[in-house]
Formats: C-alpha cells, structure tokens, sequence
C-alpha cells in the first residue's frame, strides 16, 4: 500500500489508499478513516470513504492545505487494522421475481443459470459495504460472483421502486428510495434502508456486511413489502 494525496478542491483532499477494488481493502480503510478522524479532531468537516479512497473535507479556517497534508501523512505512519474492528451484518429479506425483478430472465440468459441458480448464487454469500452514494443510504456492495456480473442498462429506467435489489457489474445494491436507476434488477426488500430518525440515516454503513435471503411473497408482504409490479410504478 502506498498512499497518495490528491487534490479535489480548496478544502478537500483525497487520500488514494488502492488501485483496484478488494474487499482486503477494508480492514486498511476502516483504519485509516479511524486514524483520520483523530487526527483532524474538530478541523474536520466530513470523511467520505470509497472502495478505494478516502476523502478528507476539513475547515480551512483553521488548517492549511499544508498542515492538512502534514496530518494525513502523520496519520498513515504505522497504519495497521484492528483485527477486532468490524460492522454489523445485516440480513436483508428479499423477493426475487420477475415482476419486481425483471433482469432475473436477462442474467440467467448471460450466465447460463437457470433462474433459481441465479437467485441462489446471488443469496449464498455476504457482501462487503463498501461506500454510500447516489442515493440517501443507497450502499455499494460487492463483489458478486464473476458469473452474475451485468453491465448497466443501456436506457436507466426512469423510476425504480424502493428496495429494489440490482447488479451492475460486481457490485449489488438496493434502492432505499424511488429513484432513477440503470441496475440490473432481480427482486425486492423490504427493509427500511433510508430513515431520517434513525442514527446515521442509513441502515448500512462502510465495513459493514450484508447477506440476502431469499423469501417467499406471502412472507415479504408479511413483513410490509410493496409488490406492486415494476411497470406499474413507471
């Protein structure tokens, strides 16, 4: 690892940790956004973390470009992760059909799975949280099996249901809110993934894991799921 420092703005810095996406590099990220948030103690507006990168928004009233690098570098000294450290796991209940998934047909025709082949190679592992963005608590995740990757849509559709669960690519998601969106789509949460009242808004946070389970309709009605069909919510 050999940590670069780029410039986003007057009073942003990126802090480039990797160059490729590795769920390895989370235990390395979750450290140094710990020891970043120490050592810019009050100065520091806002940490965004990403798959690779870490970005440090600070008070320029108060430290320099300079001195800001000057703490980015003195944090990173000796990083090592905290073998301890780790979020939660959350296990989201999903429905997979086609009605509210209608890229389950497309990814069975590409990997040459049948459909419950795909639903079960997409429920079977845990993934990694990687960062937030696009959405209020819309959490990359990744990284699918290699056989369900999926480039996105050529024509976003114009509104997707909340807690509709997709695949761009190695990354999953689900939607915390309607939204436009371009994702391969192949079920439904429904989780609260989104709430103003609650710590953090977001349900999921970097570091955190999350598995998907597989649930019939009646128990994803059961547990306040909208089954309204895709089209119908166009």
């Amino acid at each position: 690892m050999k940590p670069r420092v780029e410039v986003v703005a007057l009073d942003c810095l990126m802090v480039r940790l990797f160059d490729e996406i590795a769920e390895a590099n989370m235990p390395w990220m979750l450290a140094a956004s710990e020891s970043l948030r120490a050592a810019f103690a009050g100065h520091l507006i806002d940490l965004v973390p990403s798959y690779t990168t870490l970005m440090v928004h600070y008070d320029l009233t108060a430290l320099s470009p300079a001195q800001a690098r000057e703490l980015i570098a003195e944090a990173l000294i000796d990083l090592s992760p905290n073998a301890s450290a780790g979020g939660k796991c959350h296990v989201l209940p999903v429905w997979y059909d086609l009605s509210v998934g209608p890229e389950l047909s497309l990814l069975s025709q590409r990997s040459g799975l049948a459909m419950d082949e795909v639903i079960r190679c997409h429920s079977e592992r845990e993934y990694q949280v990687f960062a937030l963005g696009f959405a209020p608590g819309f959490a990359f995740m990744g990284l699918v099996e290699e056989i369900l990757a999926a480039p996105r849509l050529n024509t976003p559709r114009k509104k997707v249901a909340a807690g509709s669960v997709g695949i761009a690519e190695r990354q999953t998601a689900a939607y915390p809110v309607v939204s436009p969106g371009g994702w391969n789509l192949i079920g439904r949460t429904p989780a609260k993934l989104f709430d103003r009242e609650r710590d953090g808004y977001s349900l999921m946070q970097p570091g955190d894991t999350v598995r998907f389970e597989a649930v019939s309709h009646a128990e994803f009605i059961n547990l306040g799921g909208d089954d309204t069909p895709l089209e119908a919510q166009a």
